[in-house]
């Protein structure tokens, strides 16, 4: 088999299309496109994406903040597309044709306005689903109109633009600088503790005062923060951000947001020149009405354990936009990175027989192995997945943020192989020694 980075493969075979480049569809696209490149006949993998690249989604906190170079953290969706041997083609979706097995693309435009792409279809024979998710407002008033939000590598890039043009601002002026986030899961505390980090970085390339005139409050609607984290870790953090000067607030709901802050629930303003709502998660909108898939109320496409959507067997969806209650579970999986992986590696081991046998995609068993928050270069605490000798235990630390980046390097050795993402690591680690901690264009 043929392949083009951008473009559509010249030899017919088997149409396997991923649509959504984060961990799951890249990591599918990425594994399914090496295991048959170059063999005449192969199925052909084609990836749509409406970005260009991908970020690991657990690392856009840091993009946002500025503590890592966006440029560095970054895998090209072209560039991955001729390593890997599979099709890049860039659109969102917008609609689908199950009877004709055909994903409706949506017109593609330059930021000034101009139709680059129109409005095309791409035929598939079997169609992962794979488009992440998003913070979710509740229908609260102003969201979309006064916060940034950091879903996906654009909005992460954009607010740390916007949060150093705010930092110069309030050093050049002397200007008070108040940033507010709402949402205390692990991307509202993580995104705070990273903001002290890059203010105290800050201070150390001149920034003379910014931390007297910087505050940081991270909002919470719950009685604590990360609730799915054990209540140690849960304390744990909010004694630490507490001691680093974030302004903890929990159970404090927000009303609406406004252009000087939010309004509380208590009728109070919570003053605020930056805004990040990072509360909540649903999948994107248009799966609510995707052509009759079966969806719950935050938009999630329903799966049985095999991963096939409810109402089509040839759709398969997985990570964050996907809702999967195992048996014996009174919940569904979380929408985590962890489960995103473990996803897409079950359908990269079972849709080759799939398409080659006609056999059936098993039952999807997820392994729990915990979860980790990272508090910058602070602290970071972990909760150890129910199996074996750890079974349940906590870390913290050193031990605690090794896990942490290790879980990063793994998504990288996956994507690039063991060599080249070691390589990865390498230059980071050169780049740590030679750039500035933070970025200061």
């Amino acid at each position: 088999m043929n392949t083009t980075a951008f473009g559509t493969p010249d030899t017919p075979g088997a149409r396997v299309l991923v649509v959504g480049g984060g961990i799951a569809g890249l990591e599918i696209a990425t594994s399914l496109g090496r295991r048959w490149r170059a063999r005449p006949g192969a199925p052909t993998v084609t990836l749509l994406d409406r970005d260009a690249a991908h970020v690991w989604k657990p690392m856009l906190h840091t993009i946002a903040a500025g503590t890592r170079d966006i440029a560095q953290q970054q895998t090209t969706f072209v560039a991955q597309a001729r390593d890997a041997g599979f099709v890049y083609q860039p659109g969102a979706l917008s609609g689908l044709d199950r009877p004709q097995r055909v994903v409706l693309v949506a017109p593609l435009h330059a930021e000034d306005g101009r139709l680059l792409v129109p409005a095309r279809r791409l035929p598939y024979d079997v169609l992962v689903l794979a488009l992440g998710s998003q913070a979710n407002d509740f229908g609260t008033p102003g969201v979309a109109e006064h916060c940034h939000a950091i879903d996906s590598r654009l909005q992460a890039d954009a607010f740390s633009r916007e949060v150093r043009l705010r930092m110069l601002q309030c050093v050049a002026m002397g200007q008070p600088l108040s940033i507010a986030i709402v949402g205390g899961g692990a991307t509202g505390v993580e995104l705070a503790a990273e903001l002290v980090q890059l203010t105290e970085t800050a201070e150390a390339y001149g920034a003379t005062g910014l931390g007297e005139r910087l505050t940081i409050t991270l909002v919470e609607a719950g009685p604590r923060l990360l609730a799915s984290f054990p209540q140690d870790i849960s304390e744990a953090a909010l004694r630490r951000l507490r001691a680093l000067g974030v302004r903890v607030r929990t159970d404090t709901q927000v009303k609406a947001a406004l252009a000087e802050g939010f309004e509380l629930a208590d009728g109070s303003l919570l003053r605020a020149s930056l805004k990040v709502w990072a509360a909540g998660v649903k999948a994107p909108a248009v799966l609510a009405d995707l052509d009759g898939l079966e969806t719950n109320r935050n938009h999630q496409l329903l799966v049985h354990p095999s991963l096939q959507t409810t109402r089509d067997a040839s759709i398969y969806a997985v990570g964050d936009c996907a809702s999967l209650t195992l048996p014996g579970s009174e919940r569904p999986l979380p929408p985590t990175a962890q489960v995103a992986h473990q996803q897409a590696q079950h359908l990269v081991r079972h849709l080759p027989q799939v398409l080659a046998a006609g056999a059936t995609v098993p039952p999807f068993r997820f392994r729990d192995f915990g979860a980790l928050v990272s508090l910058a270069d602070y602290d970071a605490f972990g909760s150890l997945g129910q199996f074996g000798f750890f079974d349940g235990g906590i870390i913290r630390g050193r031990l605690a943020q090794l896990s942490h980046a290790m879980l990063y390097r793994s998504h990288q050795a996956r994507l690039h192989g063991f060599w080249r993402g070691g390589l990865l690591w390498l230059a980071d680690r050169i780049q740590a020694r030679v750039r500035p901690p933070i970025r200061l264009d």
